[in-house]
């Protein structure tokens, strides 16, 4: 009996393979993440940040585990670990991610043939809640991406900074990676390379290509010439390195407390405003996917929303009983 079971349960368990493979990892929970992190590292060549969120989430459940071994669990047992994490406050989308890292790990094991099926196959944790991540109105927007003073070097860099992030809906990793090489402003477009190193195409505005004209041809040299090398990234810190995804985040929080804006925001908020404003104004939901590198348009949908005043003015002038 595992740690982890309560008296008197049957659980279905697993079955084992007892083959040489299975033997030699001994049952080891350590030696078969590491095994299956390697697996995502080099053969699906996942991005850094997927294989990072598989290991937080492995991690998780081993110190869960504790001294049991993974092959001999149940769905039932699965099921008390994502119980166990909703009972400690973890958010539904965060006990769903680690449902999938379950299900993604043990058809890992069940490939390899540690297992010969998987217990996490039918594992669920319940729908996502179809919560509306905060938006900003399109006069906040402009109070932000006002609020750097263009007058200093870090200012210039900073309204580059904003004005991408709400030009693309990018996401803050994404122009933390931008290279110069990606941006082409005289055809007002970046390449952007998204969740499982994706590439995708983005329109860049008008205002978007004049800060970012003026922090790449008159400021960024400066800050490169720190790097004491080439810099290839877009935007850079004071040191010439590539600005890292928690600096973005810095940077959104200090301007939007300048410009008296929400000051929970993050570079998120901008990404959930530029589709949201991009919808309202009616674009069609099928390109904002497209700009927004979502792989199926119902993560649109659920990112997307049209506020209440919107619905409420075009009911009143169609509907025939208005």
């Amino acid at each position: 009996m595992t740690a982890h079971e309560k008296p008197g349960r049957k659980p279905r368990r697993v079955i084992l393979d007892t083959g040489p493979a299975a033997a030699a990892e001994g049952g080891s929970t350590g030696i078969l993440v590491r095994r299956f992190l390697e697996y995502v590292r080099h053969e699906r060549a996942l991005s850094v940040n997927t294989q990072q969120a598989y290991q937080r989430d492995l991690r998780d459940f081993s110190a869960w585990l504790a001294a049991g071994n993974p092959t001999t669990l149940s769905v039932r047992d699965l099921g008390d670990y994502l119980a166990a994490l909703s009972k400690r406050g973890l958010a539904r989308a965060s006990v769903a991610r680690q449902a999938a890292t379950l299900r993604t790990f043990f058809a890992f094991l069940q490939l390899e043939g540690v297992v010969r099926e998987s217990p996490a196959e039918l594992l669920t944790a319940g729908r996502r809640a179809d919560v509306i991540p905060g938006t900003l109105s399109p006069e906040q927007v402009d109070r932000l991406l006002e609020s750097p003073e263009t007058g200093s070097p870090s200012g210039r860099r900073d309204k580059a900074l904003l004005e991408l992030l709400y030009a693309t809906g990018c996401r803050a990793s994404e122009v933390s990676t931008l290279r110069l090489t990606d941006v082409h402003l005289g055809e007002s477009f970046c390449t952007c390379r998204g969740k499982g190193d994706k590439e995708r195409v983005v329109p860049l505005g008008r205002r978007a290509i004049v800060a970012l004209r003026a922090w790449i041809k008159d400021t960024r040299p400066a800050f490169a010439a720190h790097a004491g090398s080439n810099p290839s990234w877009v935007i850079l810190s004071s040191r010439g390195n590539r600005l890292s995804r928690m600096r973005i985040w810095e940077i959104v929080r200090r301007h939007a407390d300048k410009a008296g804006v929400p000051p929970d925001i993050g570079p998120h908020t901008l990404r959930h405003s530029f589709a949201t404003h991009l919808v309202a104004g009616g674009v069609d939901l099928r390109h904002v996917q497209e700009m927004l590198g979502h792989a199926s348009i119902a993560t649109t949908q659920r990112y997307t929303h049209v506020d209440a005043t919107r619905l409420r003015s075009i009911h009143e002038k169609f509907h025939p009983r208005r």
